[in-house]
């Protein structure tokens, strides 16, 4: 951490540095994470690695700057999982979270299921496939491109027309 001449660290300016910046590292990691227990794990992780490392700061400042990037990075990977985790857990889940239909339900779903389908078949074919493979295939910009063989952008460029084009068709025929 802190050292002195002879390479020793300072447990006291150790102990000065956590009670100053965990407050601090707490709430940064509070406000991404969303999660007490998770922030508290990652404030700690912080500060384990700086004391494991024997890290060497010119001032408690630079320490301090370290801990918050180290922290904050931990808490949008953190954050960025967590969102992955929930995604994939609602895909998993999708049908079971449904609610039982009435007949009434059915047949509305059914007319809407239908006219969109309607709608989809006015769009040209460039802009049809790519709001097929988005919203049904569920792929990304990235796996529809490849299998289109074309650009990223260029797949994004067409989803969005495509929608424009879609909620226009839909909105003139009621």
């Amino acid at each position: 951490m802190f050292s002195d001449k002879d390479g020793t660290a300072h447990g006291a300016e150790f102990r000065r540095l956590y009670d100053t910046v965990f407050p601090i590292l707490f709430r940064v990691s509070y406000r991404i994470t969303n999660s007490e227990e998770a922030a508290e794990d990652l404030c700690q992780e912080a500060f384990f690695r700086l004391y494991e490392k024997n890290m060497a700061f010119p001032n408690p400042d630079e320490a301090k700057y370290w801990l918050i990037r180290v922290v904050k990075n931990a808490a949008l990977n953190y954050a960025k999982r967590k969102e992955r985790e929930r995604k994939a857990y609602q895909r998993a889940f999708k049908e079971d979270t449904r609610e039982q239909d009435t007949g009434e339900g059915i047949l509305l779903k059914k007319e809407s299921r239908e006219e969109v389908q309607k709608a989809l078949d006015k769009l040209p074919d460039n802009l049809r496939i790519v709001l097929i493979l988005k919203e049904y295939a569920e792929l990304n910009y990235k796996e529809i491109g490849r299998a289109l063989g074309i650009s990223e952008g260029n797949v994004k460029i067409r989803v969005f027309r495509a929608r424009e084009k879609l909620a226009s068709i839909m909105g003139k025929e009621g």
